[in-house]
């Protein structure tokens, strides 16, 4: 009787763990999404903290940038505040990796770029997005978001 018992034991307990595993991989997945989008909102941020800082003349930018960074460790590195003063202004502690590919490598498009391209003109950082082409939970890219 015994056996049978243990027998019976383990065979519900695989049956409620087979059933508990998919919830368990789409509860990481929605972790992973939220945390890309927590990710680009913070980068995009960044980028128009920068742009305004450039607009209201804080700041200095190159010529043909549009008041747009030139890169992402710009954002992170600093820029000098005003003609004399050594102050800095960071608009980002760091380059955030991104959950779904697990690289700190983002795709990158400059204000010169056609909206849709996945080649950086770099000229300057407009926009970011994933280089993971892997599709979400609610069907879309992630390269799209």
């Amino acid at each position: 009787m015994t056996l049978l018992e243990l027998i019976i034991a383990a065979s519900i307990l695989l049956i409620l763990s087979s059933a508990a595993l998919p919830i368990f991989r789409f509860t990481v997945v929605r972790q992973k999404e939220a945390e890309l989008h927590r990710d680009l909102r913070e980068m995009r941020d960044a980028i128009d903290r920068y742009k305004d800082y450039s607009d209201r003349n804080l700041i200095r930018v190159a010529a043909g940038s549009e008041g747009y960074p030139p890169e992402l460790e710009t954002l992170v590195k600093g820029v000098r505040i005003g003609v004399g003063d050594s102050s800095k202004v960071r608009f980002l502690r760091r380059v955030p990796i991104d959950p779904i590919t697990g690289r700190a490598e983002w795709g990158l498009r400059s204000i010169q770029d056609d909206p849709g391209t996945t080649s950086w003109g770099g000229n300057n950082v407009y926009d970011i997005y994933s280089k993971s082409q892997a599709s979400a939970l609610d069907g879309s890219r992630y390269s799209d978001w």
